[in-house]
């Protein structure tokens, strides 16, 4: 038996993290389940009471297109965050310590840049002199922390 991994994310707003995340990692929306128009209906059809669903279509998982990387999954949860995550994401897109360390920086800066556009906010920038490391921590659209590194 082989075993595979979901990452699931407690969260306030699925359709607003389902939105953010799809840009920050180049997935996509999970598409709902043959047969459906929508996970709106998907779910009616399980039984889900109208009165639990809220708005929108219900999307609220996101899929690495490639087939490579885990599926994200945004449960909806009735308390918000309280704390520091103990699980973060790295988004690695500096190129790894072969790349000469301005250019990994370049392009954690570019990447930031766009993730701020996409309703990321800034908490730190992981930087010292003399030390082979260059990273900036986020924060998604609810307050969960990852890094860009």
């Amino acid at each position: 038996m082989t075993t595979t991994l979901q990452l699931t994310i407690d969260c306030a707003d699925p359709a607003r993290l389902v939105r953010f995340w799809a840009t920050a990692l180049g997935y996509e929306p999970e598409a709902p389940p043959e047969g459906f128009p929508d996970w709106r209906a998907y779910w009616l059809h399980l039984g889900v009471p109208e009165e639990e669903l809220g708005e929108g279509d219900c999307a609220d998982s996101v899929v690495d297109p490639t087939g490579a990387g885990p599926r994200v999954w945004f449960q909806q949860v009735p308390e918000g965050k309280s704390g520091k995550n103990r699980l973060h994401l790295d988004l690695k897109v500096g190129g790894g310590r072969s790349v000469p360390l301005e250019t990994r920086r370049e392009r954690v800066d570019a990447e930031v840049a766009r993730l701020l556009a996409a309703g990321a906010s800034r908490l730190r920038v992981l930087s010292t002199d003399g030390l082979d490391h260059y990273a900036v921590t986020l924060r998604d659209p609810e307050g969960n922390e990852f890094c860009v590194c």
